[in-house]
């Protein structure tokens, strides 16, 4: 039942709606920086996503995920980070991670709100980035490489460096 399921996730995946929007990007958030995204804009581009924590020790990693955005935004990147207390190290209020983010490590890239990334209260983006690759995010920093049109998502755990060569050997190619 378990691989049913996940196989039908990935074929609700990639169907596309008439609007044009594959179901993988069909999802809206709003960011700590008081924008919006809605990740059908971005379906034609890569994506990082990474599951975030303040208190982690992996939280030096924000550090290379904002120098990765800064490199390599206008060459077509999009990289989201997505707060989550599901491991117990994270600030309590979108405003305090947000102003964590921003004055620590002084995050530009997009940072939802906080949001859970595993188990049943997961949210569906998240269901579906474990479904896709069968491996849901086992601690903070977890990252998945989203390629252009969902042609392929890569999983990559906590200690996997933002731009370590398993990364960047398959994101380059879709870079402009």
């Amino acid at each position: 039942m378990k691989y049913l399921v996940a196989i039908l996730l990935w074929v609700a995946t990639n169907m596309a709606y008439a609007g044009g929007c594959n179901e993988l990007y069909n999802h809206q958030f709003n960011t700590l920086q008081g924008e919006k995204i809605n990740l059908c804009d971005y379906q034609d581009k890569p994506i990082l996503v990474v599951n975030t924590a303040s208190k982690c020790g992996f939280t030096p990693q924000f550090e290379k995920l904002e120098s990765m955005y800064k490199h390599y935004k206008s060459r077509g990147l999009l990289i989201i980070g997505f707060p989550s207390n599901d491991f117990k190290q994270e600030l309590s209020s979108n405003k305090e991670i947000g102003d964590f983010c921003k004055q620590t490590y002084a995050v530009q890239f997009p940072m939802v709100g906080k949001t859970s990334v595993v188990g049943p209260q997961a949210h569906l983006f998240y269901k579906q980035l474990a479904a896709i690759t069968k491996e849901p995010p086992m601690w903070n920093f977890y990252k998945y490489l989203i390629l252009p049109n969902g042609e392929q998502v890569y999983a990559y755990s906590s200690d996997v460096e933002p731009e370590a060569s398993q990364i960047m050997t398959k994101l380059k190619p879709y870079l402009k």
